[in-house]
């Protein structure tokens, strides 16, 4: 029987050039206007997703892949994703905005009291998704750190920020009129903090929240990235092939490490990025899936162009057909992106770039479960399938935050879903946390 789940819409491309390499690009929005991210974030709301997670990245990367990743705008310009929250808030009413933001780049006291502040003016709609790129620690003059490292800090600075919301205890905001009695300083705490990578003192000057917390995402993958969701996490943004064994040991691995951290573990929701292309009819997916099967080396070149930009290294100048070395890759490339690059079967050596890549190109029918071309209905069999065989919470769409990749996503599939009781038709009350937790 079908079920309620959640969806989101990841905006992949970030606060950059929304339509860039397509032929929409002439529909003439102009992308560092709010009007155009205004516009899809309302439609989004429309259709009843619970939230939109803003990608993003600090650097332009290495000088060597500079130039890869601003000539066809696969990982540059991005504006801040911070800035343009506000912008999103104001033009919606439920929906969830989760900006992207880098642990080493907010000094924990500033971002604590900008997270408040727009968490109370947006109804406590507001999300942080928490990465740990140290690639961009050159720009910022911090310390290089390794991958762990990096989440180590990013814990500590998560730890500290919550230990400033909840510097005010109950009771501590009075707002009482007739005594002219704002607040009650004997209930708020003052501290000291010495950590490991940050030095700062409390309490933060911004009351505290009446429906919880800004909602916590994080999108990595590798064992630590894990554990510091089960630890943390409302939402795990989950890249991880999509057929149901995947989805139940992913969940699982997320599951446990939020046990592990004395969390209930359906306190956090795993929802997988997810793709689909929706057609209008079977007759043109078998179309759309046979026109893929014989990609040239320009097309997997193109794709690779991509994936260079993902993983901050240019692949592009690699044979297609010689044996792939991982090593080409350093420790400042996320494990997830890494095994997003070699699929399913995992890491592993004696393979090529032509047979890494070629499974990215070529497509199929998702009626097959051999891809994710399908019409609305057979996507919706598939979300319901893998709901009821997997026990998943839902997925995030991925895409441009653009009108006309929302519509080819949603147009077809939100009516469908709508009947079979999958996708909600309403929002309750009480901001982000609600919209994860309200079925």
């Amino acid at each position: 029987m079908a079920r309620l789940q959640h969806f989101g819409w990841f905006f992949s491309r970030g606060f950059g050039p929304q339509g860039w390499g397509h032929p929409y690009w002439d529909w003439g929005y102009d992308w560092t206007r709010p009007d155009l991210y205004q516009q899809s974030a309302r439609e989004l709301e429309q259709a009843g997703l619970d939230l939109v997670i803003i990608e993003d990245a600090l650097s332009l990367g290495f000088p060597e892949t500079l130039d890869l990743r601003v000539r066809e705008a696969y990982g540059g310009p991005k504006h801040d994703p911070l800035i343009l929250s506000p912008y999103l808030l104001d033009a919606t009413r439920h929906l969830g905005v989760a900006p992207t933001i880098n642990a080493g780049a907010y000094p924990p006291y500033v971002a604590a009291r900008q997270f408040a502040s727009l968490h109370h003016l947006s109804d406590h709609r507001l999300g942080v998704n928490v990465v740990t790129d140290v690639g961009s620690a050159r720009h910022l003059g911090l310390p290089q750190l390794s991958h762990d490292g990096a989440y180590d800090r990013a814990e500590e600075w998560l730890t500290v920020i919550r230990r400033l919301w909840h510097s005010w205890d109950d009771g501590a905001l009075i707002g009482d009129a007739a005594t002219r009695h704002f607040a009650d300083g004997s209930k708020i705490r003052p501290f000291e903090h010495e950590g490991e990578y940050f030095t700062l003192a409390g309490p933060l000057n911004a009351v505290p929240f009446s429906q919880g917390d800004p909602a916590i995402v994080s999108p990595g993958g590798s064992p630590r990235g894990i554990a510091f969701a089960g630890t943390h996490s409302d939402v795990q943004l989950a890249l991880a092939p999509l057929d149901a064994q995947s989805i139940r040991d992913y969940r699982a691995k997320v599951r446990d490490a939020a046990a592990a951290a004395g969390r209930n573990p359906d306190s956090i929701k795993v929802l997988f990025v997810f793709k689909p292309e929706v057609v209008p009819s079977d007759e043109e997916g078998r179309r759309v899936v046979e026109a893929s099967k014989h990609p040239t080396d320009e097309e997997l070149y193109r794709a690779l162009a991509g994936q260079s930009s993902d993983l901050e290294t240019d692949l592009t100048v690699l044979p297609l057909d010689e044996p792939f070395e991982v090593s080409v890759f350093g420790d400042h490339v996320s494990q997830g992106s890494i095994k997003g690059l070699f699929g399913k079967q995992g890491i592993r050596e004696g393979v090529t770039l032509r047979d890494l890549i070629a499974p990215k190109v070529v497509k199929g029918r998702i009626a097959d479960r051999a891809g994710f071309v399908g019409t609305a209905e057979q996507i919706a069999d598939f979300i319901e399938e893998i709901g009821e065989e997997a026990d998943n919470d839902g997925f995030i769409f991925s895409g441009d935050l653009h009108p006309v990749t929302l519509h080819r996503y949603l147009d077809e599939l939100v009516p469908v879903l709508r009947r079979r009781g999958i996708l909600r038709r309403e929002y309750g009350n009480g901001g982000i946390r609600a919209n994860l937790t309200d079925f």
